[in-house]
C-alpha cells in the first residue's frame, strides 16, 4: 500500500463513518472529471474512490488498518473505477452517485400505516353566536377507517405477502453502464409501490387502502369572543391516514354573518340609534334592546339597557355603555357598547307646531340661523354614519 488512506479524504485515523461519506462526498463533487478543470482530476478522483471503498466498509478499513492490502480481497484500486485501461467489476459506483445527489442506497419498505392529511372546514356564525359563544353541530367529510378491514386493507381471512419483484425490499436496483462505471438508480418497487408487500386479497369495501370517505356530525364549541377568520383546531378529527393510519388535525374557519343592527369593532358593539329632534334638545332615556336578547338562553335582565340621552345632545354624539360589548377572546371583561345617536328633524310640521318653532327660533334669535362649515375627516363618526345608512 503505497497510499495514505485517510490523508487521501482529509480524515483523521478514527473518523467516524458519518465523517468519512462526507469528506469523500465533498472531495468527489470537487474532483469529478465533469466538473473539475485541473490536470490530475481524474487521478485525484480514482483516490478518492478508492480510499473510500475501503474506509465506508468496515472489514476493509479494519484489514487496511492492520497492515493488510483489501486489494487482495477482491478490491481493485484504482482500476475499479471503469477509466479508460481499467476494469469496472471491483467498484460498486453506487456510492459516488449517493454521495453526489444525497440518496443513501436502498430506503427499504416504507409503512402501509401512515398519519392522514389535515382536513379545513368552514363555519358561518351569527354575531351573537360569535360575540357570546356557542355548541354547533358540523357535517364534516374525511376519509375513515374501513369497517370492513379495520385498517388493515386485506380481505378477512387474508393477509399481506412479500412481493416477488423486490422481495420485501421495498425498492428495485437499475445498472447503467457509463464510462465511469456501474452506474446505480434505486426507486420504489412498482409491482408493490415500495411497500414490499403486496396484498392478494385486497378488501372490497376499501380497495385494498384501508380507509373509506364517511360523512359525521361532530359538536363543535365555539368559544365568546371570536371573530371572522379564527379557526379551531380539533385534534385528530382529520382524514384518517392510509392502512387506517392515525388520523390528521381538523381545522375549522369561522366567518360572522353581518348583523342589521349591531356592528363589531374589534371588542365593542356599535348601533345607532334615532332620537326626536325634542328629546334630543331636552334629554331623555331610551330602553334599548341588546345583542344578547338574540340567544337561546338569554337572562332577561340583560335584554335591554337603559341609554340616557343628555339635554342638547347633537346628531353624531357617541355614548359608550362599559361591559356590553363583545367578550375578549384572549383577557377578562367585554368591550362597549358604543351607542350613535342621529338626531330626527320632523319633517311634517301642522301650523300650530310651524309657530311653535318660529317663535322657539325667535326667541333664540335664530330667525337666521348662521352656519359653519366642518372639515371633512376621511374617517369619524360621520364617515361610519354615512356607512351604516348606506349599507
Amino acid at each position: 500500500m503505497t497510499k495514505d488512506y485517510y490523508d487521501v479524504l482529509g480524515i483523521a485515523r478514527d473518523a467516524s463513518a458519518d465523517e468519512i461519506k462526507k469528506a469523500y462526498r465533498r472531495l468527489a463533487m470537487q474532483y469529478h472529471p465533469d466538473v473539475a478543470d485541473t490536470p490530475d482530476a481524474a487521478e485525484k478522483f480514482k483516490e478518492i474512490g478508492e480510499a473510500y471503498e475501503v474506509l465506508h466498509d468496515s472489514n476493509k478499513r479494519a484489514m487496511y488498518d492492520r497492515g493488510v492490502d483489501p486489494r487482495g480481497n477482491g478490491f481493485s484500486g484504482a482500476q475499479g473505477f471503469g477509466f479508460p485501461g481499467g476494469s469496472a467489476a471491483g467498484f460498486d459506483f453506487t456510492n459516488l452517485v449517493d454521495a453526489m445527489f444525497g440518496q443513501a442506497g436502498g430506503r427499504g419498505p416504507r409503512s402501509r400505516v401512515r398519519r392522514g392529511q389535515d382536513a379545513l372546514v368552514r363555519l358561518s356564525l351569527t354575531l351573537a353566536d360569535a360575540a357570546f359563544g356557542v355548541t354547533k353541530p358540523l357535517r364534516v367529510d374525511t376519509a375513515v377507517v374501513c369497517g370492513t378491514c379495520h385498517g388493515s386493507g386485506a380481505k378477512d381471512g387474508s393477509e399481506p405477502v412479500t412481493c416477488t419483484t423486490c422481495h420485501g425490499q421495498g425498492d428495485v436496483t437499475q445498472v447503467q453502464r457509463t464510462f465511469l462505471g456501474d452506474v446505480r438508480t434505486t426507486t420504489p418497487c412498482p409491482a408493490c409501490r415500495g411497500y414490499g408487500t403486496v396484498i392478494p386479497h385486497p378488501c372490497g369495501e376499501c380497495s385494498g387502502e384501508g380507509r373509506v370517505r364517511s360523512s359525521r356530525t361532530i359538536n363543535v364549541k365555539i368559544p365568546a369572543g371570536v371573530n371572522a377568520g379564527n379557526r379551531i383546531h380539533l385534534e385528530g378529527q382529520g382524514e384518517v391516514g392510509p392502512g387506517g393510519g392515525p388520523a390528521g388535525d381538523l381545522y375549522v374557519e369561522l366567518s360572522v354573518e353581518p348583523h342589521e343592527t349591531f356592528k363589531r369593532n374589534g371588542d365593542d358593539l356599535e348601533v345607532v340609534v334615532r332620537v326626536p329632534m325634542t328629546a334630543a334638545a331636552l334629554g331623555t332615556e331610551v330602553l334599548l334592546p341588546t345583542l344578547e336578547a338574540e340567544r337561546d338562553d338569554f337572562d332577561p335582565e340583560q335584554a335591554t339597557v337603559r341609554v340616557s340621552v343628555p339635554s342638547g345632545t347633537q346628531s353624531g354624539t357617541r355614548i359608550a355603555v362599559a361591559g356590553r360589548g363583545v367578550p375578549r377572546l384572549r383577557g377578562s371583561g367585554r368591550g362597549e357598547l358604543g351607542v350613535t345617536l342621529l338626531v330626527q328633524t320632523p319633517s311634517r310640521l301642522d301650523d300650530h307646531q310651524r309657530d311653535l318653532l318660529r317663535q322657539l327660533a325667535e326667541a333664540r334669535g335664530e330667525n337666521k340661523a348662521e352656519v359653519s362649515m366642518e372639515r371633512h375627516h376621511k374617517s369619524g363618526v360621520f364617515s361610519w354614519l354615512k356607512d351604516a345608512f348606506t349599507q
